[in-house]
């Protein structure tokens, strides 16, 4: 794999699953060729992902590819970085993530985005799961926080939710009104 230059590759990659999904084509585990899936599984990443961005961006036209390469830098730069390019063996259900009505320090949706963010990091998301989905980006919309801005701050705070709480609250155009 070229370091360097993964970002075209991923560009490539992440325009094949917008096309293949628009043409219907939906089994996506016939998507990718062996050095596809090998380019995929060497950065930390699912084929799952580039399935949601197609789906997502077919049917909602977002993630944009910059939001989602964004997204999925920070979650490679966590698995080679911090993981050493060893994949975790946990899977996160979705029945075990916060409902979508609980909330932390009066934020709606908070708890269920930052577990949705240490999974994604972790690279811990079933399939049924995926960070940034239409729910998040409202969350994150409404916050005004890019989705890999958040995934950065989960990850510098894991285990200081309540640093996590105090930047929503201070970048939050809803505190401010």
């Amino acid at each position: 794999m070229r370091h360097y230059s993964y970002q075209e590759q991923f560009k490539q990659l992440y325009a094949k699953s917008v096309e293949l999904y628009r043409s219907g084509k939906m089994d996506k585990s016939a998507w990718f060729d062996a050095d596809e899936l090998a380019f995929i599984e060497a950065n930390g990443w699912r084929v799952q992902d580039f399935f949601d961005y197609g789906e997502d961006q077919v049917h909602g036209g977002e993630p944009s590819y910059e939001i989602a390469q964004s997204i999925e830098q920070v979650r490679r730069d966590y698995f080679l970085h911090i993981q050493k390019g060893v994949p975790s063996e946990n899977r996160i259900q979705a029945s075990s993530l916060p409902g979508k009505p609980e909330s932390l320090d009066g934020i709606q949706w908070l708890p269920r985005i930052i577990q949705k963010a240490i999974g994604k990091l972790k690279g811990e998301l079933n399939d049924e799961i995926m960070y940034s989905c239409g729910g998040d980006r409202h969350f994150l919309q409404t916050h005004d926080i890019h989705p890999a801005e958040f995934l950065r701050l989960v990850w510098a705070n894991m285990d200081n939710h309540q640093a996590i709480v105090d930047f929503v609250k201070a970048r939050s155009p809803l505190a401010q009104a």
